[in-house]
Protein backbone atom coordinates (compact mmCIF):
# COMPACT_ATOMS: atom_id res chain seq x y z
CA UNK A 1 0.00 0.00 0.00
CA UNK A 2 2.51 2.25 0.55
CA UNK A 3 4.53 2.12 -2.49
CA UNK A 4 1.43 2.40 -4.35
CA UNK A 5 0.95 5.70 -2.31
CA UNK A 6 4.65 6.71 -3.20
CA UNK A 7 4.28 6.08 -6.94
CA UNK A 8 1.22 8.40 -6.48
CA UNK A 9 3.14 11.00 -4.85
CA UNK A 10 6.09 10.65 -7.62
CA UNK A 11 3.59 11.19 -10.26
CA UNK A 12 2.01 14.07 -8.38
CA UNK A 13 5.37 15.84 -8.95
CA UNK A 14 6.72 14.35 -11.62
CA UNK A 15 3.58 15.40 -14.44
CA UNK A 16 5.29 18.67 -14.16
CA UNK A 17 6.83 19.58 -17.64
CA UNK A 18 9.94 21.27 -15.97
CA UNK A 19 12.86 19.22 -16.12
CA UNK A 20 14.72 20.90 -12.94
CA UNK A 21 11.60 19.55 -10.99
CA UNK A 22 11.95 15.85 -11.65
CA UNK A 23 15.96 16.03 -10.72
CA UNK A 24 15.40 18.41 -7.71
CA UNK A 25 17.48 20.95 -9.00
CA UNK A 26 17.36 24.63 -8.87
CA UNK A 27 16.03 25.86 -12.10
CA UNK A 28 19.25 27.53 -13.78
CA UNK A 29 21.99 27.36 -16.37
CA UNK A 30 25.15 26.75 -13.54
CA UNK A 31 24.87 23.58 -12.15
CA UNK A 32 27.53 20.89 -10.65
CA UNK A 33 27.07 18.24 -13.18
CA UNK A 34 28.05 15.55 -10.26
CA UNK A 35 24.70 17.07 -8.62
CA UNK A 36 22.46 16.17 -11.40
CA UNK A 37 24.13 13.05 -11.01
CA UNK A 38 23.54 12.44 -7.57
CA UNK A 39 19.70 13.39 -7.83
CA UNK A 40 19.33 11.16 -10.85
CA UNK A 41 20.53 7.99 -9.41
CA UNK A 42 18.41 9.13 -6.23
CA UNK A 43 15.68 9.09 -7.89
CA UNK A 44 16.23 6.57 -10.87
CA UNK A 45 16.36 3.95 -7.80
CA UNK A 46 13.25 4.84 -6.40
CA UNK A 47 11.45 4.29 -9.68
CA UNK A 48 13.15 2.33 -11.54
CA UNK A 49 10.97 -0.68 -12.49
CA UNK A 50 13.02 -3.26 -11.49
CA UNK A 51 12.06 -2.73 -8.46
CA UNK A 52 8.08 -2.56 -8.99
CA UNK A 53 7.80 -6.02 -10.08
CA UNK A 54 5.54 -7.29 -7.71
CA UNK A 55 3.35 -4.01 -8.00
CA UNK A 56 0.00 -3.72 -9.78
CA UNK A 57 0.10 -3.42 -13.10
CA UNK A 58 -0.68 -0.03 -13.12
CA UNK A 59 2.37 0.90 -10.51
CA UNK A 60 4.35 -1.01 -13.04
CA UNK A 61 3.61 1.34 -15.83
CA UNK A 62 4.03 3.96 -13.74
CA UNK A 63 7.04 3.43 -12.72
CA UNK A 64 8.17 2.91 -16.41
CA UNK A 65 6.61 6.32 -17.56
CA UNK A 66 8.19 7.95 -14.82
CA UNK A 67 11.96 6.33 -15.35
CA UNK A 68 11.41 7.50 -18.99
CA UNK A 69 10.88 11.24 -17.94
CA UNK A 70 13.35 11.09 -15.75
CA UNK A 71 15.56 9.38 -18.14
CA UNK A 72 14.96 12.64 -20.21
CA UNK A 73 15.12 15.05 -17.62
CA UNK A 74 18.53 13.75 -17.09
CA UNK A 75 20.30 13.52 -20.17
CA UNK A 76 18.76 17.25 -21.32
CA UNK A 77 20.26 18.74 -18.13
CA UNK A 78 23.22 17.04 -18.00
CA UNK A 79 24.49 18.02 -21.37
CA UNK A 80 24.94 21.62 -21.66
CA UNK A 81 24.04 22.92 -24.64
CA UNK A 82 20.82 20.89 -24.30
CA UNK A 83 20.48 22.65 -20.68
CA UNK A 84 20.52 25.86 -22.11
CA UNK A 85 18.03 24.81 -25.18
CA UNK A 86 15.89 23.81 -22.41
CA UNK A 87 15.84 26.81 -20.14
CA UNK A 88 15.91 29.38 -22.79
CA UNK A 89 12.57 28.01 -23.84
CA UNK A 90 11.33 27.79 -20.07
CA UNK A 91 11.95 31.58 -20.09
CA UNK A 92 10.33 31.81 -23.26
CA UNK A 93 13.05 32.62 -25.21
CA UNK A 94 13.09 32.47 -29.33
CA UNK A 95 13.35 28.78 -30.63
CA UNK A 96 16.42 28.09 -33.14
CA UNK A 97 15.15 29.23 -36.51
CA UNK A 98 14.28 32.63 -34.40
CA UNK A 99 17.73 34.02 -35.31
CA UNK A 100 19.25 32.37 -37.62
CA UNK A 101 22.13 35.04 -38.32
CA UNK A 102 25.66 34.63 -37.69
CA UNK A 103 28.36 37.58 -37.62
CA UNK A 104 30.30 37.59 -40.96
CA UNK A 105 32.99 37.42 -38.51
CA UNK A 106 32.27 34.32 -36.70
CA UNK A 107 31.52 32.28 -39.71
CA UNK A 108 34.70 33.19 -40.97
CA UNK A 109 36.11 31.96 -38.17
CA UNK A 110 34.23 28.57 -38.21
CA UNK A 111 34.81 28.61 -42.07
CA UNK A 112 38.77 28.91 -41.45
CA UNK A 113 38.58 26.01 -38.49
CA UNK A 114 36.46 24.24 -41.21
CA UNK A 115 39.21 24.31 -43.58
CA UNK A 116 42.16 23.62 -41.19
CA UNK A 117 40.52 20.13 -39.97
CA UNK A 118 40.18 19.27 -43.42
CA UNK A 119 43.51 20.04 -44.16
CA UNK A 120 45.45 19.06 -41.06
CA UNK A 121 47.88 16.15 -42.56
CA UNK A 122 48.65 14.44 -39.14
CA UNK A 123 47.30 14.01 -35.63
CA UNK A 124 48.88 16.91 -33.84
CA UNK A 125 47.53 19.39 -36.05
CA UNK A 126 44.40 17.84 -35.82
CA UNK A 127 44.77 17.59 -32.11
CA UNK A 128 45.45 21.24 -31.80
CA UNK A 129 42.57 22.25 -33.88
CA UNK A 130 40.28 20.14 -31.95
CA UNK A 131 41.77 21.80 -28.47
CA UNK A 132 40.95 25.24 -29.69
CA UNK A 133 37.80 24.33 -30.65
CA UNK A 134 36.85 22.70 -27.29
CA UNK A 135 38.24 25.79 -26.14
CA UNK A 136 36.02 28.26 -27.79
CA UNK A 137 33.29 26.00 -26.93
CA UNK A 138 34.02 26.50 -23.12
CA UNK A 139 34.33 29.96 -23.82
CA UNK A 140 31.13 30.25 -25.25
CA UNK A 141 29.38 28.49 -22.31
CA UNK A 142 30.76 30.90 -20.13
CA UNK A 143 29.26 33.30 -22.09
CA UNK A 144 25.84 31.53 -22.12
CA UNK A 145 26.15 31.40 -18.23
CA UNK A 146 26.74 35.07 -17.71
CA UNK A 147 23.58 35.56 -20.06
CA UNK A 148 21.46 33.55 -18.00
CA UNK A 149 23.09 34.80 -14.49
CA UNK A 150 22.17 38.20 -16.46
CA UNK A 151 18.87 37.31 -17.04
CA UNK A 152 17.92 36.18 -13.26
CA UNK A 153 19.12 40.16 -12.47
CA UNK A 154 18.06 41.98 -15.47
CA UNK A 155 14.59 43.66 -16.65
CA UNK A 156 15.83 43.70 -20.18
CA UNK A 157 14.63 40.30 -20.98
CA UNK A 158 14.17 40.50 -24.87
CA UNK A 159 17.62 41.46 -25.40
CA UNK A 160 19.39 39.02 -23.41
CA UNK A 161 16.87 36.31 -24.29
CA UNK A 162 17.81 37.26 -28.16
CA UNK A 163 21.64 36.90 -27.19
CA UNK A 164 21.24 33.94 -25.66
CA UNK A 165 19.55 32.14 -29.10
CA UNK A 166 22.05 33.42 -30.83
CA UNK A 167 25.23 31.81 -28.63
CA UNK A 168 23.27 28.81 -29.05
CA UNK A 169 23.22 29.10 -32.45
CA UNK A 170 26.80 29.82 -32.95
CA UNK A 171 27.67 26.94 -30.01
CA UNK A 172 26.25 24.21 -32.65
CA UNK A 173 28.41 25.66 -35.17
CA UNK A 174 31.37 24.46 -32.85
CA UNK A 175 29.87 21.55 -31.33
CA UNK A 176 29.11 20.22 -35.28
CA UNK A 177 33.03 20.74 -35.74
CA UNK A 178 33.73 19.27 -32.32
CA UNK A 179 31.90 15.86 -33.74
CA UNK A 180 32.96 15.82 -37.63
CA UNK A 181 36.86 16.17 -35.74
Amino acid sequence: MWLRQFVLDVIGRMSQPDYFERLGLPRRFSLDVAEIDRQYLARSRALHPDFHQLGASSEQQASMELTAQLNEAYATLRDPFRRAEYLLQLHGGPPPNASPEMPPEFLEEVLELRMALAEAAEDAERAEIERQLRERRDGMLREIADDFDRLERDGDRSAILLSLRRRLNALKYIQNLLRRS
